[in-house]
């Protein structure tokens, strides 16, 4: 089994750099495992056709050539670039596609149509909607080598992905842990629906796997384990 790292993510505001308000466009790290004949991309967050560069700069791939896209969370701005691997088998973890699929349902159907703005707003959840009906129920073990790890608490069901090598482990954690910063200090991404729960979600993080890829930042051994 092998990864990499194909975009390093960011936040739209670094809160522990002192940024308020929207200072860049978000988007998330994205990850590249080739296991088998499996290819599976986690978190698509770029735009389509910058996705689809940066994955033949870093890997020298086709869109064609994933087999799988997984999220780790429904936010966004985790899966902008995902309308480029139709082919593909689309996966997001139970949890979350229960945790975000039911109040989507309901802000779709409580919209005034007869206001432009909850028309336009229509168009984007129809959109959401659609996306979400096509991602299917992650199995526990996504493949050979590569197991979901729950993270619930930014999200309802944010899922991290457990890389099992042979001397070491890598967790891809999704928003549970952003940056390193956030890591560093020991903190969560404000405004996570529960944040007790996140912050859970992040200590069980930093105690399982030996290196760590982040959310929104790039792959860092883990400080809470020796050198190796």
């Amino acid at each position: 089994m092998q990864h990499r790292v194909i975009s390093i993510g960011t936040l739209p505001a670094h809160p522990l750099w002192g940024e308020k308000g929207q200072v860049r466009t978000g988007h998330t790290t994205t990850t590249l495992i080739t296991t088998g004949k499996r290819r599976i991309l986690v978190d698509p967050g770029l735009p389509e056709a910058a996705l689809v560069a940066r994955l033949g700069e870093r890997a020298n791939l086709a869109p064609s050539q994933i087999t799988d896209v997984f999220l780790t969370s429904f936010r966004s701005d985790a899966r902008r670039g995902i309308g480029a691997f139709e082919h593909a088998s689309w996966w997001i973890s139970e949890a979350e596609r229960e945790g975000v699929g039911v109040p989507l349902a309901q802000s779709l159907k409580d919209l005034n149509l007869e206001d432009e703005e909850d028309r336009v707003l229509r168009d984007v959840l129809t959109r959401d909607v659609a996306v979400l009906q096509r991602c299917r129920a992650a199995p526990d073990r996504l493949a050979e080598h590569v197991s979901l790890f729950p993270l619930p608490g930014v999200t309802p069901g944010l899922t991290g992905l457990l890389l099992e090598h042979p001397r070491q482990t890598v967790l891809i954690t999704g928003d549970s842990v952003p940056t390193v910063e956030h890591l560093e200090q020991g903190q969560v991404l404000a405004g996570a629906v529960d944040l007790a729960l996140a912050q859970e979600s992040f200590r069980e993080a930093i105690e399982v796997a030996d290196m760590l890829i982040l959310g929104r930042d790039n792959i860092v051994p883990n400080p809470m384990r020796r050198p190796f």
